[in-house]
């Protein structure tokens, strides 16, 4: 659709006041103006939408005699709980039972960019889906039910629904309970807008109930799998919340609403052994988030009508006697009294609230802080027996013998800023019975020493909650050992009395395998956790905001989900969920800038459950171990605010890590602070930290090991400033892309000082049978050198076994490493076909190592001009490899000034089979070469190549290699020059050769001065005799040449079962057991002339019988014997491979 789309011309009247009337005016809508597209639903200034939409959604398919009802497909796309606009288009997708080859399409998005760094909520829908979307309902009818939960216009056409003028689809939607479209204007997309002629304000008490019962079935109808669910409880539960929106949003500055989940559960809305699992699931669901005049319009009008289940007392009304559920009174100018007795100018007789009624479940009693005690009158409580939930704000009462202590029923107690009113000790003669009962105690800076005694405590088995505010920290937990068995939420936050901890204040968590939150913010004068917090086995979620006296933080359980070092957001935001608070609660600064907040230290490693982190203004935190977490995005930047002398992060063992969001804000700036960051993303693989080199002053260490080469896409932001200053001489890098151990598992020291540093493995190891080699020493002519090791270098990249994407990423930002960061590269056991980088990147890589690559087709396919400061090349294993350099496709390549390789010292090639050429020749000089080693490379016609574009004349010139020193070259037998043009190699000082039977010219020495000393040769006579030779390049150039000790004459090119069958013959020893030996001799020598495979079998077998013949008789064993045996195997083995 037109994204400048006007707003909607057409209207839908609705004129019902529940949810079936305004289904049935949509269906007769429907009828009449079926070229309209999408319809927007409002509701009764909000609620009742979604219930609507519900509805129409059950209905429909029952209307299907009705034409313009009838519809091939009706979708219920549900997201009110909005994640982003690809939610939206998976969940299409899922209604529409689409193939799982769609999905997987929407995953490894989803996938991708979670490595992009894209956030969660800016993640749009995808094409390709789309269109199979688009495909899928292509020529039907379709009817999509929306409930959107985001706080804008979706336009539905981009998720590939079709709404062409010529197509019979609708869309009815509606915004969820959380927003609520006051003018039609705001809508660009929509065709047809909704205008309910009824205010909600305007409904009966009855119409309302049954409006709100309504939406509480749609509620249930979300939650299929929760059968303990039904529409009295929601809808019960949506009225109490309502309630405690209209009772406490102007007068208390806490938010009791945050508790509401326990209210339904202690108000006996909920029961049952699921109740909290229910509580929490419909605390999600039920959100009564408006401003503040639609509750009171409502509610007061209700109230007036003397019909409502709850009667609430405040400053303009006064107590109505009544048998209410709920009962809350309010006020911040009148004193208790005042409230409790005042009549009202009326028809009738009012009389005041002496005692709560029997019917009441809960109770609310706040005023505005003052000086003044409100103390509670006698008898309040007398006939409270259903009471279940009790709140009094600023009231007084005698805490030794509490008004509500025969209120057995009692189960939520939360008192805030009560005081005692007795002045004395007064005995204690309460009844104590009723904390038994008791799930949830709520302390709000009310000194009640005694109810919290260790006698009380012992009392209050089934707490399920303990909060305590402004009163004490460290004395309160020392009494939790061996008590509370049942608690799963403990907040013991901004103590107002200081002291020391308990005796047992390290054991007072043993027992709390159930406490799932605990908050200790604002305790400034702790100074160590607990030990014990270890064994908080089911710990989610915890809050250190203002524990500014902990100087290190470590030591949690494995099960903590969500963690908070001043950043939670203020206590009003309490929730009973163990996520934190949404981010616009969060805190971006400090109050007080000059708190002296000691942590320096902070290991969260092993809780392999954390996603949520918020750390905020922690001037000395220098070190952060988030080793093991399960976060997928670590931004920096908004999970760790104003940490300016954070210099070491480590990542270790996070396995679900997709993307790193660095400090620096912008591509330039660069976070000075942060000396070493860690991290490794492999599965099962446990190492220990890399520490701080000590023996090179770098401004950052960065050390890697990532599974998934994506990861690097973060990597390359994290060293980019440092390569756009030029700066990267300050910075050290050793990033490692595999998925198994590293080589020698380099990042595994823990050096602490610089002689620690010196004992660091090599990189590189021996070769994979260095063992065996060792017991039986090099064979001649095979000693091959070993890979330099890369100990010392401070810039490396490893890409080896198990690693992902790796070719996909060596094109994007791998590459970039490659080419900008790194003075190293080993590549190895890996199934790539190319290492394909950048074609024009002047690459920092001096040293570079690939081996055992089974797949690997062309080494470098570009063009090698980049590699100016390589100095040393080693390969070995690269059974299909072709060539290692490409050759350039473009014009003007070939320069005769320009040196090949500036720099390249060492060029080592091992075992690679179908290698036809190593480097083409841009140029005519090879400044710096030294060693050239080539061996087991059985297709290489040439090492150096001419480029596909050369000049003619370059055939007649000279390629010079003025520092060449050492040419190993051992079985190529298909190598034929060392260099496709004449090699100039003048410092030449040995060449041993062997097994290149096709080669046949050396590079041009020259003639050596008197009492220089010539290239010393070894090579075999016969090659060295079919050597060409021309006036500038004689023999007498070279020493005398050695040849092999072990030279024999060649032999004749027959199968070897011929060959050994040759060699049994003449031997007596195989005959002389048997009376027709020479016969059976006779018949042998037959069988070999025959030309065919079948006649060395024959031989074979007939020898071999021979063999088996003489251990019957029990003839003595001999060479001969075995060699039959062996010579039958071969013959059936040589059979079998020329079949296959």
């Amino acid at each position: 659709m037109d994204e400048e789309s006007s707003p909607p011309e057409n209207e839908l009247p609705i004129w019902s006041k529940d949810v079936n009337g305004a289904r049935e005016e949509i269906f007769q809508f429907l009828r009449v103006e079926n070229n309209l597209k999408v319809i927007y639903i409002d509701g009764w200034d909000g609620f009742g939408a979604s219930a609507i939409l519900r509805s129409i959604a059950e209905v429909l398919p029952s209307r299907r005699t009705t034409a313009e009802l009838c519809f091939d497909r009706i979708i219920y796309v549900d997201c009110s709980e909005w994640k982003n606009r690809r939610a939206v288009q998976r969940t299409i997708a899922e209604e529409l039972q689409l193939d799982h080859s769609v999905m997987a399409i929407l995953d490894e998005q989803d996938e991708e960019d979670d490595f992009n760094k894209v956030d969660e909520s800016s993640r749009n829908e995808i094409h390709n889906v789309g269109k199979v979307i688009n495909q899928t309902l292509r020529g039907t009818k379709l009817m999509m039910i929306f409930l959107n939960g985001s706080d804008e216009e979706v336009d539905v056409s981009t998720f590939g629904i079709p709404l062409a003028i010529f197509d019979n689809n609708i869309i009815i939607w509606t915004f969820s309970r959380r927003n609520h479209v006051r003018s039609k204007d705001a809508l660009r997309y929509t065709h047809a807008f909704s205008l309910f002629y009824h205010s909600i304000k305007e409904f009966s008490w009855r119409e309302f109930l049954r409006l709100l019962s309504q939406q509480a079935i749609a509620i249930v109808a979300r939650n299929p799998f929760v059968p303990e669910i039904d529409p009295t409880m929601v809808a019960d539960c949506c009225l109490y919340e309502l309630f405690l929106h209209y009772n406490f949003h102007t007068v208390t500055e806490f938010n009791w609403v945050g508790h509401a989940s326990n209210f339904w559960i202690c108000d006996a809305i909920i029961q049952g052994d699921r109740a909290m699992d229910i509580s929490n699931l419909l605390h999600r669901e039920i959100n009564w988030v408006c401003d503040s005049s639609l509750p009171d319009g409502v509610l007061e009008e209700f109230m007036r009508d003397f019909v409502t289940p709850f009667w609430l007392v405040t400053d303009d009304y006064a107590y109505e006697e009544g048998p209410y559920r709920w009962i809350s009174i309010t006020s911040s100018k009148m004193d208790l009294q005042t409230i409790l007795m005042r009549k009202e100018q009326s028809n009738m007789e009012i009389q005041g609230l002496r005692n709560i009624p029997v019917e009441t479940s809960s109770f609310f009693l706040a005023f505005e802080s003052s000086s003044q005690q409100r103390c509670l009158p006698d008898g309040l409580f007398e006939c409270a027996n259903k009471l279940g939930v009790l709140i009094l704000s600023c009231c007084a009462f005698d805490f030794a013998s509490p008004p509500f202590q025969k209120c057995q029923s009692l189960r939520f107690l939360g008192l805030n800023h009560c005081t005692n009113s007795k002045s004395g000790e007064g005995e204690d003669n309460a009844e104590w019975t009723y904390l038994c009962n008791v799930s949830v105690l709520d302390l709000r800076y009310t000194e009640w020493n005694e109810i919290l005694c260790e006698e009380k405590m012992d009392l209050m088995t089934n707490i399920t909650e303990l909060n305590i505010e402004g009163v004490w920290s460290q004395q309160c937990v020392g009494n939790l050992q061996g008590r509370l068995p049942n608690l799963q939420r403990l907040r013991i936050t901004k103590p107002i009395y200081k002291g020391k901890p308990a005796e047992d204040f390290d054991n007072s968590f043993v027992d709390k395998t159930s406490m799932k939150i605990l908050d200790l913010s604002g305790n400034s004068d702790m100074e160590i956790l607990p030990a014990s917090i270890s064994k908080a086995s089911s710990l989610q979620l915890l809050v250190l905001d203002g524990c500014n006296g902990l100087e290190s933080v470590g030591g949690l359980p494995s099960s903590l989900e969500s963690f908070s070092f001043n950043g939670h957001g203020p206590a009003s935001q309490w929730t009973q969920t163990v996520a934190l608070p949404p981010e616009q609660f969060r805190r971006s600064t400090i109050e007080d800038s000059n708190m002296d907040i000691r942590v320096s230290e902070i290991s969260l490693a092993g809780c392999t459950q954390l996603k949520n982190l918020f750390l905020c203004w922690l001037p000395n935190l220098v070190e952060l171990d988030l080793s093991g977490i399960a976060i997928k995005i670590f931004d920096l930047n908004t999970m760790v605010v104003q940490v300016p002398k954070l210099k070491r992060v480590f990542l270790i063992g996070c396995t679900r890590l997709r993307a790193i969001i660095p400090l620096h804000e912008s591509g330039s700036e660069i976070k000075k602070e942060l000396e070493l960051l860690c991290i490794d993303t492999r599965v099962g693989t446990v190492c220990s930290r890399p520490s701080i080199n000590w023996t090179k002053s770098f401004k950052f260490e960065l050390h890697v090991v990532a599974a998934d080469a994506r990861l690097t896409r973060s990597v390359k932001g994290l060293l980019l400033p440092y390569v756009q200053k030029g700066i990267m001489k300050d910075v050290s890098c050793n990033i490692h892309v595999t998925s198994s151990a590293v080589h020698n598992e380099v990042v595994q020291f823990e050096a602490t000082s610089p002689s620690d540093q010196e004992s660091l493995q090599q990189l590189i190891p021996a070769g994979p049978y260095s063992d065996v080699l060792g017991m039986v020493g090099n064979p001649p002519l095979q000693d091959f050198p070993q890979a330099p090791t890369t100990t010392k270098r401070d810039h490396h990249i490893e890409i080896a076994k198990g690693s992902s994407y790796v070719e996909s990423e060596l094109l994007g930002d791998l590459g970039y490493l490659v080419g900008t960061s790194a003075e190293s590269l080993h590549v190895h056991d890996t199934s790539i076909r190319a290492i394909a980088l950048y074609e024009f990147y002047q690459f920092a890589l001096r040293w570079c190592c690939v081996e055992r690559c089974p797949e690997l087709d062309v080494v470098f396919p570009s063009a090698s001009t980049g590699f100016n400061v390589l100095q040393t090349f080693w390969a070995s294993d690269l059974l299909t490899a072709r060539w290692i350099w490409g050759k350039a496709s473009y014009k003007g390549f070939f320069s005769h000034t320009t040196n090949t390789f500036p720099n390249l010292q060492h060029l080592h090639l091992r075992s690679c089979p179908t290698l036809q050429f190593v480097v083409p020749l841009y140029g005519l000089s090879f400044p710096s070469l030294k060693t050239l080693h080539i061996i087991h490379c059985g297709d290489l016609v040439h090492v150096f190549e001419l480029n596909m574009d050369y000049p003619e004349e370059i055939t007649i010139l000279s390629a010079r290699f003025p520092k060449l020193t050492t040419i190993h070259l051992h079985d190529l037998p298909k190598l034929q020059q060392i260099c496709e043009i004449k090699m100039v190699a003048p410092a030449l000082e040995s060449i041993k050769i062997r097994g290149c039977w096709s080669l046949r010219r050396l590079p041009s020495v020259g003639a050596r001065g008197q009492g220089k000393k010539k290239p010393a040769v070894e090579i075999e006579k016969d090659m060295w005799d079919a050597m060409e030779w021309d006036a500038d390049h004689r023999p007498d150039h070279f020493e005398v040449p050695v040849h092999s000790r072990y030279y024999k004459e060649k032999l004749p090119r027959v199968s070897v079962l011929r060959y050994a069958m040759c060699i049994l013959l003449p031997s007596p020893s195989l005959y002389d057991c048997t009376a027709s030996c020479g016969c059976i001799q006779s018949l042998t020598i037959l069988f070999l002339r025959l030309p065919h495979r079948l006649g060395e079998l024959c031989a074979a077998v007939l020898v071999s019988s021979v063999a088996t013949s003489k251990r019957w008789v029990g003839a003595p064993a001999s060479a001969a014997e075995s060699s039959a045996w062996f010579a039958c195997v071969f013959a059936w083995i040589d059979i079998v491979w020329r079949c296959c």
